[in-house]
């Protein structure tokens, strides 16, 4: 959704974005509702109502939306703070886990939406052929 937003530039339909990328309009609607609480989206009520980027995509890093989206307190039962493990502290799953789980959302902080959507024509394009 935000690829979208970022590409056409404009206030852009939940219909608009189903129909181009084959995803379940309900599904959009939910991910529309938790983006725009989060701040990533603005929303527009009404005839010619629909989505907008809330900021510059050059703004929006890839690694925030995915903590702000995502669960990642609960990869494993005891990385959500759950302490019923029979084996909790003698485990070294948690840790790695959890080192795992840095490493990648570091890895994500390095791009921002800008860089991940590329020329914006050239998605378009591919959203659009001919």
């Amino acid at each position: 959704m935000l690829m979208a937003l970022a590409a056409k530039d404009e206030v852009v339909s939940i219909d608009w974005i189903a129909d181009h990328y084959d995803i379940s309009r309900n599904h959009l609607a939910k991910v529309a509702q938790d983006l725009a609480a989060a701040g990533f989206v603005e929303t527009q009520r009404g005839r010619g109502g629909g989505l907008r980027l809330a900021r510059p995509p050059s703004q929006i890093i890839v690694g925030d939306v995915v903590r702000t989206l995502e669960n990642t307190t609960g990869f494993v039962a005891c990385m959500g703070g759950r302490e019923d493990c029979a084996i909790d502290g003698a485990c070294g799953l948690k840790p790695a886990l959890s080192g795992a789980l840095e490493a990648f959302l570091a890895h994500l902080d390095q791009f921002d939406l800008a860089q991940i959507t590329g020329p914006r024509q050239r998605l378009l394009h591919q959203l659009m052929p001919g």
